[in-house]
């Protein structure tokens, strides 16, 4: 079992460490995959209305609420996806997610990415004058969206943050507003620490959850979870490599949502092991000279033509991200 950790967020709400992530899962396998998780004792979800799972997650929870645990016994986040960051559609898509899962509020709602479509057309609306691209809204601002996601009712959402932001999308947002987000969820493993994102954000009170947190295999590198030094420490530890990985990520206080819909791995990712400082280092010391980011969406197909973390692959774009009304950075 997980050591059963509550992070306690700025706000005062009560965060699951370990989460379960359900990015990447194919249809028809998340409905059993979150009734397993809670059924083992998972109390943090992690949702999404692109991942366009949301439906089979709302089964799921009908199955295990109440008879396995109470809908407050529950942390549930879900994310508004790019083709709503207009002020009018911000509301329109929390009612969509809470009607697909069947819950009356969301603990945590994030905006997914520092990037807006158009609306009405689909959830990749594709440009009709660039082929392969996705179509970009450029007069929705980052600080328009935060302003709509301040203003939803607590009714229908506990707390509120971002997803994929740096920290001068972050700043930006604070500046026009007051209102510091809650969470930033971003890709974090070894090849990928972002130490400044995460001073940044302790600094100011915001909690990371960590997702992909065992790296992908999207670009066809090495797995992450077949790095020597982290097999070695799995093998010294009697753990699996994906349970050191999820301890990395917890030893350095994210909260961390490893996706997984085969049981046992539902089972070993919820069991957690305790980095001694020694073994921490060794497997920081991995990311040295490698940095690695798996999910950089210009690499997407249909592409976003857009640079939202100045990685070398993005330096191609023709757009940054448009954080206020009056300018992009």
């Amino acid at each position: 079992m997980s050591f059963g950790k509550i992070i306690t967020l700025s706000n005062g709400s009560p965060l699951p460490q370990i989460g379960l992530g359900t990015w990447l899962s194919k249809p028809h396998e998340v409905e059993n995959a979150v009734e397993i998780a809670v059924r083992h004792g998972y109390k943090h979800l992690d949702l999404a209305r692109v991942y366009e799972n949301q439906d089979e997650v709302g089964r799921a929870l009908k199955k295990v609420i109440p008879s396995v645990v109470k809908r407050e016994e529950l942390f549930i986040t879900s994310k508004l996806w790019n083709n709503s960051h207009q002020p009018a559609e911000v509301e329109k898509a929390l009612d969509e997610t809470l009607e697909q899962l069947g819950l009356e509020y969301l603990d945590l709602y994030l905006i997914h990415w520092a990037v807006a479509f158009p609306p009405g057309k689909g959830l990749f609306p594709l440009d009709p004058k660039k082929e392969g691209q996705v179509e970009l809204d450029t007069e929705t601002s980052l600080v328009d969206t935060w302003k709509a996601m301040i203003n939803l009712p607590k009714s229908k959402v506990r707390a509120i943050g971002v997803s994929n932001f740096t920290i001068e999308q972050i700043e930006a947002i604070i500046e026009a507003t007051g209102v510091v987000p809650i969470v930033n969820q971003i890709e974090a493993h070894p090849l990928l620490p972002q130490d400044d994102l995460v001073a940044y954000a302790k600094e100011k009170g915001i909690h990371i959850t960590a997702y992909s947190p065992l790296g992908n295999n999207l670009v066809g590198k090495p797995k992450l979870t077949e790095h020597p030094v982290v097999e070695e420490v799995a093998q010294k530890l009697g753990a699996t490599t994906a349970q050191v990985l999820v301890a990395w990520g917890a030893y350095r206080g994210y909260s961390v949502i490893p996706k997984s819909v085969q049981e046992s791995r539902i089972h070993s990712n919820f069991k957690q092991v305790e980095l001694s400082k020694e073994d921490y280092d060794k497997i920081t010391a991995i990311g040295k000279e490698n940095h690695t980011r798996f999910n950089i969406p210009i690499t997407y197909k249909p592409k976003w033509d857009i640079n939202l973390f100045d990685e070398e692959e993005e330096k191609v774009a023709g757009h940054k991200p448009k954080v206020t009304s009056s300018g992009r950075l």
